[in-house]
């Protein structure tokens, strides 16, 4: 019992003691990992010390250079600035110089000037002086003083002038007395050519009104370039002259008239006036016209209540509006006659809708530009059957001048309303159409011939442009071009005057850069 008491004993104190020796070694070897990590985190601590004086130095030098550089630069425009007021100074101290070279320099002048005009004055005392002596000399051997002779001089010259004055106004009385009617007569043949004219410019000219001459110089482009390529898009002739704030538009087209009225508008809002702007506008300008023509087309047929027609039919009723019929505006004549053959055909008893239609339609075969060998009213006709109207329209159309018979009660109304419109006084002029009929021919007859492209007769018929393509026909050709169109003219048709006939051969080369 004693012995096992003994090896309790023994074994709880080498448990004890190991657990001294464990805890001791343990304690030993956290100290020296805390001493480690202490010195770690001293050693970290210290390197990122480091880099923030680095950093502070990197930035230091940074905020310094950028400081020096602006430095540098106010210095350098503070330098320029006192060299700028420096080279100022030298100027306005050698314009001062100047100024008061030139002010020395009109001091010698005037005071030679002074003394010129004194010289000049004692001259004139000599002179007048020696006049008196001459007077009085004279009024010694003549007897009498001047102012006795100079009333008797003026005395004398009043009744000769009266007496010549009386004898010219009895002449003349006599003379207008046997003239009076010769004058009267030609004084109404005047008044009538002046109407005339007046009427002819009404039909052929446009008036473009512009801001101030500055636009009109830009219009005309450098050596009238713009103004060329206006007259070649358009067909017309563009006329500046000194009228304030207005350009003439002249042409015998109404329709080309108001393409270049619109295209110079569009121009002008627009600023940029140049060759390849203006082709661009004309085009889009004409584009723009055809949809106007359109409208205008079905406004006048809901106006009139007349509804159905084909949409062909439609456009060249619009087309109307920029064609005239000897004078008169054809799309206003032809809704007097639609209008006036409804009424007819009400007091009558028969469709006035019927004839309000035909009306309307009776002269749409003038309107298409190219015009085939038939007279209007057939090709009328043949348009009205191509879109689909009744025959009973048909015939009112192509019978209104007794080119088919009549077949309809309405035929005879539209002919006798068609006179009617025209018969009114002042609604047509017969010599008006035969100069559009004139000019048209001279385009139509440079037309046939094969590589042109266009004719415009401007200038009232006084010359013939004729462009032709580069690719069809050569320079040589087109000098052999005018000479033979020239001689054509000269053998088929009847004009007054001369016709200048210029051929227009251009060559284009377009590229696109992508």
């Amino acid at each position: 019992m004693t012995t096992e008491i003994y090896f309790i004993i023994i074994a709880l104190a080498g448990m004890l003691v190991g657990s001294l020796i464990t805890s001791i070694f343990l304690r030993k070897a956290v100290t020296n990992k805390s001493k480690q990590i202490l010195k770690d985190a001293e050693a970290e601590a210290e390197m990122i010390k480091k880099d923030k004086i680095l950093q502070a130095k990197e930035k230091f030098l940074q905020l310094k250079s950028e400081h020096e550089k602006i430095v540098n630069e106010k210095n350098t425009q503070i330098q320029k600035r006192e060299n700028a007021i420096k080279q100022k100074e030298i100027q306005n101290n050698q314009k001062f110089e100047e100024i008061k070279k030139k002010e020395k320099e009109l001091e010698t002048i005037r005071e030679n000037l002074t003394n010129q005009l004194d010289i000049l004055n004692r001259k004139k005392a000599e002179i007048e002086k020696v006049h008196k002596q001459q007077i009085e000399q004279l009024e010694t051997i003549a007897g009498i003083t001047a102012a006795d002779a100079k009333a008797q001089l003026t005395e004398t010259l009043r009744n000769e002038v009266k007496t010549d004055a009386l004898s010219f106004i009895r002449d003349t009385i006599e003379e207008a007395k046997m003239s009076a009617n010769l004058e009267s007569k030609k004084i109404i043949i005047q008044s009538i050519q002046r109407m005339a004219t007046d009427q002819s410019i009404e039909n052929t000219v446009s008036v473009f009104n512009i801001e101030n001459d500055e636009v009109k110089g830009r219009i005309i482009g450098r050596e009238g370039r713009n103004i060329r390529a206006i007259e070649a898009a358009t067909g017309v002739d563009i006329i500046i002259d000194d009228t304030p704030d207005a350009i003439i538009i002249s042409g015998f087209d109404p329709l080309r008239r108001e393409i270049a009225r619109l295209s110079l508008h569009q121009l002008v809002t627009d600023g940029r006036i140049h060759p390849a702007r203006i082709e661009e506008v004309v085009a889009k300008v004409r584009k723009q016209l055809d949809q106007e023509m359109i409208e205008i087309g079905k406004k006048t047929t809901i106006d009139l209540g007349i509804h159905g027609l084909h949409h062909e039919l439609i456009r060249l009723i619009g087309r109307m509006k920029y064609r005239s019929s000897y004078g008169q505006n054809l799309l206003q004549h032809s809704k007097e006659v639609a209008n006036l053959a409804a009424i007819m055909a009400s007091e009558l008893g028969l469709n006035s809708k019927t004839a309000k239609r035909a009306g309307l339609l009776h002269d749409i075969g003038k309107v298409p530009d190219n015009e085939p060998e038939l007279t209007h009213a057939l090709l009328g006709m043949k348009l009205a059957e191509k879109y689909k109207e009744t025959p009973e329209i048909c015939n009112a159309i192509g019978a209104h001048h007794n080119e088919i018979e009549m077949q309809t009660l309405i035929s005879p109304i539209i002919q006798i309303c068609d006179s009617i419109s025209g018969a009114r006084p002042g609604a047509r002029r017969e010599v008006v159409e035969t100069y559009i009929n004139r000019l048209k021919n001279l385009e139509e007859l440079a037309l046939s011939y094969p590589g042109v492209v266009k004719t415009y007769a401007i200038q009232a018929g006084r010359e013939l442009r004729v462009i032709v393509g580069a690719d069809k026909i050569s320079d040589s050709e087109a000098n052999q071009l005018s000479i033979d169109i020239s001689k054509k003219i000269q053998s088929e048709m009847t004009y007054p005057g001369q016709i200048k006939v210029t051929v227009i051969r251009e060559t284009r080369a377009i590229a696109y850069a992508k």
